[in-house]
């Protein structure tokens, strides 16, 4: 027996070093690609030496002595710090992601090839103005140096992630960088998805129910659409059976409907400032990854030197600062995307009708390689209006009849985009006339500009606006019949015709994704809008000061109070407080009561450590469930989120609303105090299968909690507990502070989307401006720099935004030299 068990001994302590030699070796394999930040390289591809001082968060700060060759710095600290990102995203665009990951991702490239971005991005190369083509070609040089760096010196290639992918990584060039560009322009694009849910709840509900639950940000009225199935003269009855929406497949680039992008960005001129000089905050939003799609860098041009926000694969800050310029950017809504029905010839399907009578289709043929089984081609086909989509992307299948087919006409869908250019050029601004001139060659994606120099502040919206005619028969806002010729876009309008907002009587202009402008069609910019609630909590902010300082657009920027909350409670929940006999404890009439309490002492502020958002949020969702499920079956589904002018339309009873909470499958007649209170029953019920203690002790933080996840490895067991960063947050969907609830899922209060950069500037003293990351500036999971920002980012701090040298060397953690090759 003891020898039995001396030899278990001995195989267990066997296999335990065995696996720590397994471990170590994977650890020596992967920690070959950190990069060595203090070294001195002969290079080739620049002119002069290059030097690269990364202060003590991982920022580089690039000098150089001209233009091209602080570009290839970029392009070198980019490769340096996010290789496996770069080459990710450029997959992407390309349509070439399952060579590498095999089938989970054809329907992503079957997508991109269709929307044809990367030949449009190379067609693009050559609309470029000759300083970007020189930046382009700089930033490449770079990138390929370090490649040829990890090929000549055996870096691990390049990232751990290429250990278990194909590294087979082919030499960066112009057009990858505005194929990514384009690439951002899909992941902030949001009507598509607007327009086919509008088409598929109009086909279930009344005009006057659509208005409730698809509700126009309040403002000038719009008039009446036609029913979508009028327009296609099909029977309604086909669409009466909506299947529920399918999830999207891995790393899908095209946003959710309520994810296509959303930010904050506000300035205050100099008569608004107690420093007397002007102020920018800006915090963009995405999803949230590992690492981060921002990537901080400073870069020292022959123009000035310029801080702020970069994306590695592109040359271009995009957000940022010089000594007398500041820029920011939120998504826009602007309306630049129609979905049109084709209908294809019965005699020959290579061929849709148009106002001319039936023409053929654009064809070419794409192969697609798939990672150990066969390629896969696909027949690309665009019409007058734009590329046709087959009905499994999307679903668009669901309301595309017989015999026709859906295309998408898109302002992103263009070899004439000089949006590299713009932004090339606003880098180099000193003033907001600067960047609004530069902002004219930008045409994708649309973006609201917020601007300010040392004197003035401004916000511009920039990007191509189509140009609609007058009887559009369904104003961009369903899908329209293609082979008319009102539906079809008439060109584009001027760039004069962008909302401008330029030196304000009051000193602050912002905005947070919200309504901009009330033109009626067709020169209207949008009929969706990304807000209407953070921008009242933002309005009573930046009205309650006469002046403002940098600490108090922080304040703002890191405000968790939901306005909806203050809003919604007192209405929802009129007739449930104060009423009622006393219940036992146990009792669900007690845990109302409990609850009631809570909310009715609660301010709105969606603190990570109350249990307040928690029930509050668990409340609404359930009501709107309730609300909703009985009228529109599985498309309630396409409504995760609560929508607060729906909830207050309901019980106020506009325009008769309030008919939605009446249960039309039962016989009694529920009232809207009624719902209200089961819907409460209905959280309390979640939260007591979800969550442990009393409701005094439960944490919003605890559900609440974000993951940036790692696009690849994040769902893999055991390597994703070291990929992707997890931090409990503050924050709502409708506050400043905006933490984008999932929606869905086992836990759909987990924060995915939100502010990844933030910086705040102050030009009264520049160097005392501020910025940060959400995650690490690297993008190695075994380097210190993967997460010590997002450190910060959690706790509402910054890391200094000086253009001084002597502070990013002060404590530096290397010193790149990169010097001509001879």
């Amino acid at each position: 027996m003891g020898k039995v068990v001396l030899w278990m001994i001995r195989i267990v302590a066997g296999l335990l070093v065995l696996a720590g030699l397994g471990l170590s070796l994977v650890y020596y394999l992967a920690a070959q690609s950190l990069p060595d930040y203090s070294v001195t390289r002969a290079t080739p591809g620049i002119k002069a030496p290059v030097e690269i001082v990364r202060n003590n968060a991982n920022i580089p700060h690039i000098f150089g002595q001209n233009d091209p060759d602080v570009f290839f710095g970029l392009g070198y600290v980019h490769a340096q710090d996010r290789l496996w990102q770069m080459m990710t995203m450029r997959r992407t665009a390309q349509g070439r992601l399952s060579e590498m990951f095999g089938r989970r991702t054809l329907e992503v490239d079957e997508l991109m090839r269709r929307l044809d971005l990367y030949t449009l991005s190379k067609a693009a190369v050559a609309v470029q103005d000759d300083e970007t083509k020189a930046a382009l070609k700089a930033y490449s040089a770079g990138v390929n140096a370090y490649l040829s760096r990890i090929n000549n010196d055996a870096l691990g290639r390049g990232a751990p992630e290429f250990f278990l992918f194909s590294n087979d990584i082919s030499p960066w060039q112009p057009a990858d960088s505005i194929a990514i560009l384009k690439l951002m322009g899909v992941q902030l694009a949001g009507h598509l998805e607007e327009e086919l849910l509008r088409a598929r709840v109009t086909l279930a509900l009344p005009d006057e129910r659509v208005k409730d639950i698809l509700p126009d940000i309040p403002g000038t009225g719009v008039a009446a659409l036609p029913d979508y199935a009028s327009l296609l003269d099909v029977p309604a009855a086909q669409f009466a059976n909506l299947p529920a929406r399918q999830d999207r497949p891995a790393l899908w680039p095209a946003p959710r409907r309520g994810f296509a992008g959303a930010s904050n960005a506000w300035a205050a001129a100099p008569n608004r400032s107690a420093a007397g000089g002007t102020l920018l905050a800006n915090d963009p939003h995405l999803g949230f990854t590992a690492p981060a799609i921002w990537y901080l860098a400073r870069l020292e041009l022959t123009s000035g030197g310029v801080i702020g926000g970069t994306i590695p694969g592109l040359p271009a800050m995009l957000v940022g600062r010089s000594d007398d310029f500041g820029w920011g950017v939120t998504a826009s809504y602007l309306d630049d995307q129609d979905l049109h029905v084709e209908k294809l010839n019965p005699d020959d399907p290579s061929q849709v009708q148009t106002p001319d009578g039936f023409k053929p289709l654009n064809t070419r043929s794409s192969i697609v390689r798939i990672k150990d089984e066969a390629p896969v081609t696909f027949d690309l086909q665009w019409s007058e209006n734009g590329p046709l989509l087959p009905g499994h992307l999307f679903d668009l299948g669901i309301i595309t009849p017989p015999g026709h087919a859906m295309s998408l006409n898109w302002t992103l869908l263009t070899a004439q985009d000089r949006s590299m250019s713009a932004a090339i050029r606003l880098m180099r601004a000193k003033s907001v006339e600067d960047g609004i001139t530069a902002g004219s060659d930008f045409v994708a994606p649309s973006l609201t500009l917020t601007m300010a120099d040392r004197e003035n502040i401004a916000m511009k919206v920039i990007g191509v606006m189509p140009k609609r005619d007058a009887a559009h028969q369904t104003q961009g806002r369903i899908p329209s019949p293609g082979w008319i010729a009102a539906n079809q876009w008439q060109g584009r309008l001027s760039y004069s015709a962008n909302p401008e907002f330029l030196q304000p009587k009051g000193g602050i202009v912002g905005n947070t994704n919200n309504k901009l402008i009330n033109r009626p069609f067709p020169n209207h910019m949008s009929f969706e809008w990304g807000d209407s609630q953070r921008v009242q909590r933002w309005s009573r902010l930046m009205q309650a000061r006469e002046v403002h300082t940098r600490d108090s657009f922080i304040e703002a920027q890191l405000d968790p109070v939901s306005v909806t909350a203050r809003t919604l409670l007192p209405l929802v929940g009129a007739d449930l407080w104060f009423t009622g006999d006393a219940a036992p404890d146990g009792t669900p009439e007690r845990a109302r009561q409990r609850a009631l309490a809570l909310l009715g002492d609660w301010n709105g502020e969606m603190n990570e450590h109350m249990p307040e958002p928690l029930i509050y949020s668990a409340w609404l969702r359930a009501l709107q469930t309730r609300l909703i499920r009985d009228e529109l079956g599985p498309l309630a589904n396409e409504f995760p989120h609560v929508d607060p002018i729906f909830i207050e339309r309901v019980f106020r009873n506009v325009r008769g609303a309030g008919v939605w909470c009446d249960v039309i499958q039962s016989a009694p007649t529920e009232t809207c105090t009624d719902i209200a209170r089961m819907a409460l029953d209905d959280a309390l019920l979640w939260l007591d299968e979800h969550a442990s203690g009393a409701q005094e002790s439960l944490r919003w933080g605890d559900f609440h909690e974000v993951t940036h996840k790692h696009p690849v490895l994040g769902d893999l067991p055991f390597l994703k507990w070291f990929v992707n960063i997890r931090q409990s947050t503050s924050g709502g969907d409708n506050t400043l502070l905006r933490g984008r609830t999932a929606g869905t899922g086992a836990n759909p209060y987990r924060n995915v989307h939100g502010a990844g950069f933030r910086g705040v500037y102050d030009f009264a003293d520049p160097n005392s401006s501020l910025f940060v990351i959400s995650t690490g500036q690297s993008g190695h999971p075994l380097s210190r720099h993967y997460d010590d920002l997002g450190d910060l980012w959690r706790r509402g701090e910054y890391t200094p935004m000086s253009l001084d040298p002597a502070l990013a060397r002060a404590a530096s953690v290397g010193v790149t030299q990169l010097v001509p090759k001879r």
